[in-house]
């Protein structure tokens, strides 16, 4: 009976191996579903943040306060196709704003002229103004 037993016994802690490893695996796997849901809950428009390149959040600004309706569309579109793997590459502002103007949607964007004066850039227009007026010597 003793062969039984130690025999029953080795049985059993197998088992019981094989039952702790099972949690432990189940355990293990609980987890990314929770990450995955992190991951859907992620607001749309930091997902399209991430990618932006240069100047890309300017003119995602402009166009937020210009048309709000509009760009929370296209925010959430552009996020879709992020999240798809369709869009993986940097989103600069010039190719931005010309998906915006392609659908659309003419966001006005500041514009800045500087000009080299004695060695200095300066804007246009303090160059202009500074130019000394040739009406007065008649």
């Amino acid at each position: 009976m003793s062969e039984e037993d130690s025999e029953l016994e080795r049985l059993k802690a197998k088992r019981l191996a094989e039952m702790q490893k099972n949690i432990s695996t189940k355990q293990n796997v609980e987890p990314t579903p929770d990450a995955e849901k992190e991951k859907v809950t992620e607001n749309p428009r930091d997902s399209l943040i991430k990618i932006l390149g240069f100047r890309g959040l300017e003119v995602l600004q402009n166009a937020e306060s210009q048309f709000p309706n509009e760009t929370k569309m296209i925010i959430e579109k552009l996020s879709e196709l992020i999240k798809t793997g369709e869009i993986n590459e940097s989103i600069d502002g010039g190719k931005l704003l010309t998906l915006f103007r392609s659908v659309g949607i003419n966001v006005r964007m500041a514009t800045k002229i500087n000009v080299e004066q004695d060695g200095k850039f300066v804007s246009l227009t303090d160059k202009l103004s500074n130019q000394p007026s040739d009406d007065g010597d008649e």
